[in-house]
């Protein structure tokens, strides 16, 4: 469904916090926060720290899945999204220069930071799950 993929998009042209899921070396589960914006390609990028746990999981296994969408539990209006995809790790400058927004400053000194790189999700599989529906509306590619 198209229509799936425009609105994730829509969505994901500001940074949105979202919960991120990889797998551990030793095979766990592992979640944490993360930022999340999509480029018109629905290419979903991240800051991440080059030295993190997380660049050496994707490395071993790059399937991630992310949900987003439901910041404030008080307000359920809104939809949220989960997304299936591969991963993986850059450090090439143009990426770093392209993603970089002021937030990120809390973090990594500038994009210029070696230990700033720039994680790629390329999305599989969408369901954009809408309040009240009994059922998501999925996008697969």
């Amino acid at each position: 469904m198209l229509e799936v993929q425009n609105t994730v998009i829509e969505m994901l042209k500001t940074p949105q916090l979202s919960s991120m899921a990889s797998i551990t070396l030793d095979g766990k589960p592992w979640t944490r926060y993360i930022m999340i914006k999509s480029d018109e390609n629905f290419n979903i990028r991240s800051a991440v720290n080059i030295q993190s746990r997380k660049v050496k999981q994707i490395e071993n296994n790059p399937e991630v899945h992310l949900t987003f969408g439901i910041n404030d539990p008080s307000d359920l209006s809104k939809p949220y999204v989960q997304i299936q995809g591969k991963a993986k790790i850059t450090t090439d400058q143009t990426e770093k220069n392209n993603y970089w927004f002021d937030m990120l400053s809390y973090v990594f000194s500038g994009p210029e930071d070696p230990n700033y790189s720039v994680m790629i999700i390329e999305p599989y599989r969408v369901e954009f799950n809408k309040p009240g529906a009994m059922a998501p509306e999925i996008w697969e590619k």
